[in-house]
């Protein structure tokens, strides 16, 4: 997916391509290095490269970025005496290596700038000025010496740490947040960065969708530049998604998709694309002002409205730049309710309630950060395939004019709640879960026996009380077994765990099956954080007392047989004793599933569809797309999106009262175009013939544009501000544009007058242009794109004077084998 994704940012009208560096990816073990497939790094880089974008590396190595551990390898809590990100000589040792392994390896394959590669600019360390006061005076100085540290490593380049104030004067130190307009770097000699705005938030298991309009980013954005803004960076432009056991915790979801740009799939997300890139647009046409003013002129133009003036010297400017403007400015207005008007200049302009007006000639605006006219884009599956119809093998089932065939039966095996491997251990008391796992699996299983006699039977029955496990601290999942029977589950991070059990008289089998979902990738003192238990264990309700576990002889299994034994891969798949599953049956818990599919037709991108299941993991072709969980959000907390004012992470929220996640990316390259093998692993009970696979584009896109829009940002070029006969030419357009593969099947709804409604509820006003249908029809069916005029002369004259017309459009996308554009 790479070289797509970074064409389209590059479409997008970005500079920079940024990434993390991923230790535990690179490392999985001390000292064996990874760098093929998804982490052969130096491809991406050249790729990024030869694209002609330059590269930010954060190298970190801690990155956070709700990756499981922060990016850390668990194997690094093991070195003796280590303390993580502070003043500790194990630690230092062990980041110093691998940082000077990163830069060795882009120095070798000539990546840097200087070296004719794109690498630009590098980070060390990541966010510790959140996390710096809890280490103390050796936390300052860590960072000190993490600061000398990359600079001696002569990569030739500037580094960069953010939020860290006290980043000494040989680092650049950098903002990240959903504002950066107001913030400033610990010199005037360093330039002012913004290395993440958070254009969207991450998505928690049970918990709502957070999403960000697109009017407060680039609101957020032209605010960061007006006030002296250098470098920005979108946090996440693309997000993708955490396959694996990557995703951090707890409890993140497998999607990363973050309200980006650019989806999980690798869709365009619009409006949010198409407006960023006519921000992007603009504000490149001030570029000749920006890079040659120090800092702005600010004019106060009312109470909650100001500008910010970038006036060049024409005898600097005509040395320098050759064309375009020699002033730039950009027009605020902050107040979160009321349009207001404001002159500047001698000229009066209207600004919208929290925006941002872009004017590269200080004369004419070019954008304003809350008038979107870029399209939205509806997606959808293309087709909806369930993995399971009561057909032979060989029928076809045709849907959308399109052959798929469906598997018949799904196979099915029961995981043992028992040690199942010589692997397995018995110690005295309860260990921690990750000294145990070393994280190669998320679960590990405890097994212990307890005898209960005559005297507790009949204790209990007395006084009506059960026995009750205690735990005074758990996270993430605990399942509790008796005698071979799941008896409760607990959920939480370090919650404390009371759960009634049932005992019979004689020798009791109790299994605690401790779980994680990602683990803590954020906070001081992560090498503490660990997993399992914390606290005392014991069993309490006895005749004679509490029982303390920490005393028994526990025996220990970490993972699964099946996961061990790798019967989600092609080959030891067919070794497993897999049973035939008849569609009747009862959900089942701790069940491995598998079965085969065709992959859908086109060159769409795949997702799996989970709705149906509980909890558990899946696998695709021996690759393990990731964690699955239907846990439901709260149904309130959405509601109507009102992009003024401040954004934070609860605000327009979406998907209440629904699973926060039932879809799963399987990449395209994952898949052959029959017999793919399905695995999953289900903890809690589902019903897989019910799964299927979906196919996902953009099948319907809205537009609305008025007379009052600007010209598109695609037309304009610096000599135009010059040229006043050519700026007075340009009227605003209406852009259509289907996924890649795609072309504009109908026109569902075209009006140029005044329509009402949104995207799929629009309808006529009572000021209509009858031709409207027809005329966008012509300019843009069968086409992979059109544009369109806001002109009263493409329509056939004016359909109501004295009103503000504008051209509301719905149509259909469909795939195709050619796509085309057109212009009306």
């Amino acid at each position: 997916m790479w070289p797509d994704l970074i064409a389209k940012s590059k479409e997008g009208g970005a500079d920079v391509i940024q990434t993390y560096v991923f230790w535990n990816g690179h490392e999985p073990v001390r000292q064996q290095y990874n760098f093929e497939g998804r982490y052969d790094i130096v491809k991406f880089v050249k790729l990024v490269g030869s694209s002609g974008l330059y590269l930010h590396l954060r190298i970190g190595p801690y990155v956070c970025a709700e990756w499981n551990f922060g990016g850390f390898p668990v194997w690094l809590r093991d070195i003796p005496g280590i303390e993580f990100r502070t003043d500790n000589a194990p630690f230092k040792d062990e980041m110093q290596r691998f940082v000077k392994k990163i830069v060795d390896l882009m120095q070798k394959e000539m990546l840097f700038s200087w070296q004719g590669g794109p690498i630009i600019m590098l980070q060390i360390e990541n966010e510790y000025g959140n996390v710096e006061s809890s280490f103390g005076q050796r936390g300052k100085d860590y960072v000190k010496w993490a600061a000398r540290m990359a600079l001696e490593l002569d990569a030739g380049v500037p580094w960069v740490m953010c939020q860290q104030a006290d980043a000494p004067d040989i680092i650049i130190n950098a903002c990240n947040g959903f504002y950066c307009d107001g913030f400033w770097p610990n010199s005037a000699n360093k330039p002012k960065l913004w290395t993440e705005d958070w254009n969207g938030w991450f998505a928690s298991w049970g918990g709502r969708t957070p999403k960000r309009p697109v009017e407060d980013i680039a609101f957020a954005v032209a605010r960061f530049f007006q006030r002296g803004g250098s470098f920005h960076n979108y946090y996440m432009y693309f997000g993708g998604t955490n396959f694996g056991r990557s995703s951090g915790g707890p409890f993140y979801i497998t999607s990363y998709d973050y309200d980006a740009p650019i989806d999980e799939y690798g869709l365009l997300s619009q409006p949010k694309w198409g407006h960023l890139k006519e921000l992007h647009a603009a504000i490149k046409l001030c570029e000749p002002a920006l890079v040659a003013v120090d800092s702005p002129q600010y004019i106060k133009l009312g109470p909650m409205q100001e500008a910010h003036v970038y006036r060049v010297k024409e005898s600097l400017y005509s040395t320098q730049s050759g064309n375009g403007s020699s002033c730039s400015a950009f027009l605020a207005n902050i107040d979160e309710h009321k349009t207001a008007s404001v002159t500047f200049l001698g000229q009066v302009y209207k600004l919208p309630p929290w925006s941002v007006s872009i004017l590269p000639d200080c004369r004419t605006t070019v954008f304003n950060t809350a008038k979107v006219g870029a399209q939205t884009s509806i997606k959808t599956v293309e087709f909806d395939l369930p993995l399971f119809r009561n057909i032979s093998v060989s029928q076809p089932l045709m849907v959308q004019n399109k052959i798929s065939y469906v598997p018949r039966t799904w196979m099915t095996l029961k995981e043992p709640i028992s040690v199942w491997s010589k692997n397995n251990f018995t110690i005295q008391g309860v260990l921690e879960h990750l000294n145990v796992t070393k994280d190669h699996s998320d679960y590990l299983w405890r097994i212990t026996r307890i005898n209960v006699s005559a005297e507790d039977i009949s204790f209990w029955e007395e006084n009506q009380v059960s026995p009750t496990l205690s735990i005074d601290s758990m996270r993430d999942i605990l399942r509790i077994f008796v005698n071979g029977q799941l008896i409760g589950s607990v959920i939480g991070h370090w919650v404390k765990v009371v759960q009634p059990i049932q005992l019979l008289q004689g020798y009791n089998d109790l299994v605690l099956l401790s779980q994680t979902v990602g683990l803590q990738n954020y906070g001081a003192f992560l090498e503490k954080d660990g997993a399992g238990f914390k606290g005392q264990v014991k069993l309490t309700g006895f005749k004679n007392g509490e029982i303390d576990l920490s005393e028994y002889s526990w025996t220990y299994q970490v993972g699964l047989r099946g996961e061990f034994q790798k019967i989600y891969t092609i080959d030891e798949s067919e070794k497993a004793e897999w049973t035939d599953l008849t569609p009747g049956a009862s959900p089942s818990t701790f069940t491995w599933y598998k079965t085969f599919f065709d992959a859908p037709n086109g060159e769409n991108p795949v997702a799996l569809d989970l709705g149906s299941m509980g909890k558990g993991q899946a696998w695709v072709n021996g690759h393990h797309i990731g964690r699955y969980w239907t846990r439901v959000a709260p149904k309130d907390g959405c509601g109507k999106c009102d992009y003024r004012g401040h954004y934070h992470t609860s605000k327009c929220a979406t998907n209440c009262g629904n699973p926060t996640q039932i879809w799963y990316h399987i990449p395209r390259s994952w898949l052959q175009a029959s017999n793919n093998l399905l695995v999953l692993f289900e903890e809690t009970g589902g019903n897989p013939f019910e799964i299927s696979v979906k196919s996902r584009s953009t099948q319907t896109i809205c537009a609305e544009v008025s007379e009052s829009h600007y010209p598109s940002l695609q037309n304009w070029s610096h000599s135009d501000f010059i040229d006043q006969n050519s700026k007075n030419k340009m009227t605003p357009e209406m852009h259509l544009h289907c996924d890649d593969g795609h072309t504009i099947s109908s026109i569902e709804f075209a009006s140029y007058g005044t329509p009402r409604g949104s995207c799929q509820m629009f309808s006529q006003g009572q000021c209509h242009a009858p031709n409207s249908l027809a005329l966008v029809s012509k300019a843009c069916q069968g086409k992979g794109s059109c544009v369109i005029r806001i002109l009263n002369s493409a329509f056939g004259g004016d359909p109501c004077r004295g009103f503000v017309k504008t051209l509301a459009v719905e149509a259909k996308c469909a795939p195709s084998s050619t796509t085309s554009s057109s212009q009306l």
